[in-house]
């Protein structure tokens, strides 16, 4: 029978243990022969990101117990850690990154007695050498990277190059017996690709100020006998325009995706001129921003098709015909194909997909027979399927009448309903980025809450990708103000229509999502609490002070304005700059080892609310970066943030601690 109990109050099978350990998704699918390898997140094992195998017989293991950890740290937001091919003796032949010492291991699972041995050597200065996108190259005797290496102790003390590290194991201990195979001409490189010849090489380049999405560079080079790249020269790219992906097709032919036509399309190029043809002109998007080094929209296949990510919004899977522009999408249930990481042996293509009710996937289509199955990392049912909710995709109107869109997750649970007349609380949950995406796709942690009866509205404000360069540079120089406009239309539209309670509403973040909800608070009163988590606070610390990475450290120049122009606009916007205009409680969510968003950001603000007699509460995590990932943590902070909501909402979560909320 159904039972009435007021929202929030409803009893829910998913627990914040639930919902915390199937947080994270496989990542970073790779062919070793018939097998296919990727990464699994360990929530439970101190977060650690296992590789696992799926062998021909359709059995899958994990290739490394714990401690081991598949993970680099390349601009902090990491990559593709590791890459594997056919060794030697017959079996397979893994390189990988592992995250505590950043070291480059070679490891032969197959081979008996067989344990990782270290490639690389641990640096004493700063943060050391680290790899991504490793390509394992048994003609050379090595494998090919994305090198990092700090040559300070400040985060800007780094340089990047594309390198050649020795699969003997000669640089170990030797930092000299790596060779750099460019120059470091420029701050960032990434995706380096060898032609099918072995003549030529490409890759892509960018500097400071400049974000991969603002505007990057792809170089072109010949390769010289050892190796190295000569007559370096920029073949399409520049300030305004972003390269995303370039790969060499089986034919020799150049493919780019480049947003020159204010999206990001597929195009051959001419590799002498850089001539470029559009292959499909849509206004889709097929590449996304580069957050992480070794994303692949696009795989070129020896048939001469070429399967590819595409959409407005959510990307699906399809195979382009470059010949004809002829563009066909797979089928299958999955609704969003994930991670920008597909990649494609013989006939087979293989990426990441989910939908809104399955988790991320391992999915593998035959373009032969134009079957998809899933091929690892299988959804399976938690809970029952009717306590997860049921969205909808919308697109809301912002000042100006510009379309904002969002995602609506209405409450739902069988054994709940409300009292007559009673509205639902709502969350706006704002995605990090802020130049990013949030997928509608299954995530037990919104079912958390949407199960006891509180909604949830993920917002895609502008600024976000998926909808075309113009729709993501309307931050440039307003954020802080348009994605704030943008939550709050969205909000107050679900209390117009009646689908929320205008009365309780909070906005939820974390990292730049952190900002907007903490910018949120101190510009209006629409909101009765909010939830920041490991978030940017102080605009004007965080871009003079050198409280960042180096990766994001000029980041703020295209979203506020560069700070040698306008500096008041950085203190004026900063909420720590504004902090009498907050009245509603709120809670703090930091880890202590956050190198993007360090906790002296939060540190200071507290200073400044100090005394002022706002609820809140500031929880801290040891071991913890910059997102969440071990169990015990997302537990702690989901218990603490509907605690929140039921002290500030008026009702009594069920099975729940207090959050202590000091003034």
């Amino acid at each position: 029978m159904t039972r009435v109990a007021s929202y929030g109050a409803w009893e829910s099978p998913i627990d914040a243990r639930t919902a915390a350990s199937h947080d994270g998704r496989a990542e970073y699918p790779g062919t070793v022969g018939d097998e296919v390898w990727w990464t699994e997140p360990r929530p439970a094992e101190d977060g650690r990101r296992a590789l696992v195998r799926r062998r021909a017989d359709g059995s899958t293991e994990s290739v490394l117990p714990a401690p081991w950890n598949v993970r680099t740290r390349v601009i902090e937001y990491g990559g593709r850690a590791w890459a594997a091919t056919t060794g030697p003796g017959g079996g397979p032949l893994v390189v990988f990154s592992h995250f505590p010492d950043q070291r480059l291991y070679a490891y032969e699972p197959d081979q008996p007695g067989a344990e990782p041995r270290p490639l690389t050597p641990v640096s004493s200065v700063g943060g050391g050498l680290r790899w991504a996108d490793p390509q394992v190259r048994l003609d050379r005797g090595e494998v090919w990277c994305v090198l990092e290496e700090y040559t300070g102790e400040g985060p800007g003390d780094v340089r990047r190059a594309i390198a050649a590290v020795p699969l003997d194991g000669s640089a170990a201990e030797d930092r000299d017996a790596v060779r750099e195979l460019s120059d470091d001409a420029h701050r960032f490189v990434t995706a380096p690709r060898l032609s099918p010849n072995g003549r030529q090489a490409v890759w892509i380049a960018w500097d400071h100020p400049r974000m991969p999405w603002d505007g990057t560079e792809l170089k072109i080079a010949e390769v010289a006998e050892d190796g190295r790249f000569t007559g370096a020269r920029t073949l399409i790219g520049g300030p305004e325009e972003s390269v995303a992906q370039a790969e060499w097709a089986v034919d020799g032919s150049l493919l780019a995706a480049t947003d020159r036509t204010g999206w990001w399309n597929l195009h051959r190029l001419d590799p002498g001129t850089g001539e470029a043809v559009n292959l499909c002109p849509r206004e889709e998007e097929f590449a996304g921003p580069g957050w992480q080094m070794g994303s692949r929209w696009f795989t070129p296949l020896e048939t001469g098709l070429i399967a590819v990510l595409h959409g407005r919004g959510a990307l699906r899977l399809g195979l382009l015909d470059p010949a004809t522009g002829e563009l066909t999408d797979a089928a299958g249930p999955w609704t969003e194909w994930t991670g920008a990481q597909l990649t494609a042996s013989g006939t087979r293509v293989i990426g990441t997909a989910a939908s809104p009710r399955t988790s991320h996937e391992v999915v593998e289509l035959d373009t032969a027979t134009g079957r998809a199955r899933v091929i690892g990392a299988a959804h399976q049912d938690t809970v029952d399927p009717d306590y997860l909710p049921d969205p909808a995709e919308r697109v809301f109107t912002g000042p100006g009448g510009r379309e904002i869109h969002a995602h609506v997750y209405p409450p739902r649970n069988p054994g709940f309903a409300a009292p007559e007349g009673e509205l639902p609380p709502y969350v706006v949950w704002v995605h990090g980025g802020p130049t990013s995406r949030v997928p509608l796709v299954l995530d037990l942690e919104v079912a958390y809450f949407t199960s006891r009866g509180i909604g949830v509205v993920e917002v895609n404000h502008g600024g976000s990708t998926g909808y075309g360069r113009a729709y993501r540079e309307r931050l440039r120089g307003q954020w802080g103000v348009v994605e704030v406009e943008d939550c709050a239309a969205v909000a107050r539209a679900l209390a117009d229509e009646g689908s929320a309670d205008g009365a309780r509403l909070a906005i939820r973040g974390g990292s730049a999502g952190g900002w907007t909800s903490g910018a949120s608070l101190a510009s209006t009163d629409l909101y009765a609490c909010g939830t920041i988590r490991f978030p940017i606070l102080d605009l004007y610390g965080w871009a003079a002070n050198g409280e960042t990475h180096d990766f994001e450290s000029r980041y703020l120049e295209s979203l506020i304005g560069p700070l040698a122009e306008v500096p008041e606009r950085y203190r004026e916007r900063s909420t720590i700059n504004r902090t009498d205009r907050i009245s509603a409680p709120f809670l703090l969510l930091q880890g202590l080892d956050d190198v993007i968003c360090p906790p002296v950001q939060c540190e200071r603000f507290l200073e400044r609310m100090a005394g002022r007699g706002i609820p809140h509460a500031y929880l801290t995590f040891e071991g913890e970066g910059h997102g969440f990932r071990r169990e015990d943590t997302m537990i702690v902070s989901l218990e603490a943030e509907l605690s929140l909501y039921g002290q500030t909402f008026g009702f009594d979560p069920p099975a729940v601690p207090r959050l202590e909320l000091g003034k």
